[in-house]
């Protein structure tokens, strides 16, 4: 975050700042979203939903579900949030207690941790790569647990995932859901970076299982980060319990947030075609990045992300990091933030942004890198 305000006060002075560090598409909110979120604005009186959402945008959800992955979703499982960290907040607040053990990925999504031990729970952080297709395995959690001395109460891996864009594949979620099932431990599956899959299967948690909590968001496929809204599919059971808990702390999401989104869910041609942009960045990176000396850490499956090794230019990513942004007004985020233990030896470069900016950040790096 040190990174981003120093480039969000460098653009302030009129610098011309390329930012591959932030998870923000360049694209807008589809077409349709901000046409019904004006609509709504020039004739609508906005207020107060349901905890869980409005009820047209539920069955929406729903039937998406039954599209893209042939998976029946009853509407009233659907819990309508205010982006997905209301839904992280949600899930862990009604699953977990105080004290209890939550395994997660590193590298990984800081917000999990950071939420995590705010909330009062021990962060279980376990180290994934190549040996274990950069993905989180039962046998993993099983030897992590006996070194902490700990074992989990619940499980939560991301596919695609950030910063490293692997992708769970089918088998992996089934055998995780397996073994959560067995042991009673709560499952939660991050499915954001839905429909940026570029390798492998996209496989949603609900397609082997009733049990998992699954949380998604407007933000990356559809463009909509600063509208703050996502959704959760929940389990039968806990469905009452977490409309209680989102009636106290946020009463619902937005009412404009939720037209929008509802009209953003028939915008796929266009979403695609933003997709297609995402792949000619991602063609980009994979040539250019290792001819510059900075190999990936792991393939970029999924997301916009590439998480590259910078050990053969520094042994400390967040003083590399501050360089670049000094030097050549480039962003790129340190790996300090996704993994506390190894970070320093990686980055992770964003590829949401224009394929002019793309080329623009990678010419002035690899003209910076000539020069040391």
């Amino acid at each position: 975050m040190d990174v981003l305000a120093e480039a969000t006060r460098l653009k302030a002075q009129g610098r011309d700042v390329i930012s591959m560090a932030v998870g923000q598409p360049a694209h807008p909110a589809p077409r349709a979203a901000r046409q019904a979120a004006a609509r709504a604005l020039e004739h609508g009186r906005l207020g107060y939903t349901d905890a869980l959402g409005i009820q047209s945008l539920k069955q929406a959800i729903a039937a998406r579900y039954a599209r893209s992955y042939g998976v029946d979703v009853d509407p009233s499982r659907v819990a309508v949030t205010t982006g997905s960290s209301a839904g992280f907040n949600l899930a862990f607040l009604q699953l977990f207690n105080p004290g209890d053990v939550v395994a997660i990925t590193r590298p990984g999504y800081p917000a999990y941790r950071n939420i995590l031990s705010a909330l009062g729970l021990k962060v279980l952080e376990i180290p994934v790569g190549p040996e274990t297709g950069h993905a989180l395995t039962p046998e993993a959690i099983e030897r992590a647990e006996a070194e902490a001395g700990d074992r989990a109460a619940g499980v939560l891996i991301a596919s695609p995932a950030n910063p490293t864009g692997a992708v769970h594949s089918r088998d992996a979620i089934a055998r995780l859901d397996a073994w959560c099932a067995d042991r009673s431990v709560a499952f939660i599956s991050d499915e954001i970076y839905h429909g940026l899959t570029w390798s492998g299967e996209e496989t949603t948690a609900l397609s082997v299982s009733d049990n998992a909590v699954i949380i998604n968001s407007f933000s990356k496929y559809f463009c909509m980060t600063g509208w703050r809204i996502g959704w959760m599919i929940l389990p039968e059971d806990l469905i009452r319990p977490v409309e209680c808990l989102a009636q106290s702390l946020y009463i619902s999401a937005p009412e404009l947030s939720q037209i929008a989104a509802e009209a953003a869910l028939s915008a796929t041609e266009e979403m695609d075609a933003v997709c297609r942009g995402y792949q000619r960045n991602r063609a980009l990176l994979g040539k250019r990045l290792p001819e510059l000396g900075l190999p990936f850490a792991a393939p970029m499956d999924g997301a916009f992300y590439a998480w590259v090794d910078v050990s053969a230019h520094t042994n400390d990513s967040m003083a590399f990091a501050r360089q670049m942004l000094a030097e050549i007004h480039v962003a790129a985020t340190p790996g300090r933030d996704f993994d506390p233990v190894d970070g320093a030896r990686f980055m992770r470069f964003s590829y949401a942004g224009s394929h002019d900016e793309m080329e623009t950040a990678l010419d002035r790096i690899e003209t910076w890198f000539a020069k040391r």
